[in-house]
C-alpha cells in the first residue's frame, strides 16, 4: 500500500512540474491533488474580463455615423457661395489613424476633382489634398452626429463646415461657409 502511495505522489509531482508556469499559477492544488474549482473559475473569469476590456480599449470609440458613402442630392441642396455642382460623392472610412474622407466632385464646368484628408477630432490641423481653396482642416466633435471643421489656407481660416448625420442615419447635411457665402449640401447614404 505504501509503495502505491509513493508512486502516486511521484506521479502527481511530475505532473505538477510539467504544467506551464502560467497555468500552474492559475490552478491551485489541494492536498489530494485535485483542482480547487472555485479558484480556477475565479481566475478564468478575471482573465476573460481582462481580455474583453482590453479588446474594447483596442477597438476604440464606436464608428462615426458618417462612415459610409454619401451621394449629393443636387435638387435639395442650396448653393449661395459657389455655382451648383453637377455631382458629389463622399466616402468616409474610419481607422486607428482617424476618419478618412475621399470626396469626388463634378463641378458646374464638368471638371472632376478629388479631395482627400484624414483627420481626428482633436483640434489639430490635418493636410487636405486636391483643392486650391484650402490646404488643411481641424475638426471638433459637437455631438454623436455633428462635427465642425475649420478650413485653412496658409495657416489662416478661410471657411467652416458643419456636418450633421440625421438620427435615422440616412441623410447627411453639410453647411459650408466662406467669404463668398453659404452652401447647404444634402446627401443620401448609398
Amino acid at each position: 500500500m505504501r509503495a502505491s502511495a509513493s508512486w502516486q505522489t511521484s506521479a502527481r509531482n511530475a505532473v505538477r512540474r510539467s504544467v506551464a508556469v502560467s497555468l500552474d499559477s492559475m490552478i491551485k492544488y489541494n492536498n489530494d491533488g485535485g483542482v480547487i474549482v472555485k479558484q480556477f473559475i475565479a481566475n478564468l473569469m478575471f482573465g476573460t474580463l481582462f481580455a474583453v476590456v482590453g479588446a474594447a480599449i483596442a477597438a476604440g470609440d464606436a464608428a462615426d455615423p458618417v462612415v459610409g458613402t454619401w451621394k449629393l442630392d443636387v435638387a435639395k441642396s442650396t448653393f449661395g457661395a459657389s455655382p451648383a455642382v453637377k455631382a458629389q460623392t463622399r466616402a468616409y472610412s474610419q481607422s486607428a489613424r482617424g476618419i478618412t474622407l475621399n470626396m469626388r466632385t463634378v463641378g458646374a464646368d464638368g471638371k472632376e476633382i478629388t479631395v482627400q484628408t484624414t483627420y481626428q477630432f482633436d483640434g489639430k490641423d490635418y493636410p487636405v489634398t486636391g483643392t486650391a481653396d484650402y490646404g488643411s482642416l481641424s475638426a471638433k466633435q459637437i455631438d454623436a452626429n455633428t462635427a465642425e471643421f475649420t478650413l485653412k489656407k496658409g495657416g489662416k481660416t478661410v471657411g467652416t463646415t458643419r456636418r450633421t448625420v440625421s438620427k435615422d442615419g440616412k441623410t447627411l447635411t453639410a453647411t459650408n461657409e466662406d467669404a463668398k457665402g453659404e452652401d447647404t449640401l444634402i446627401f443620401n447614404i448609398q
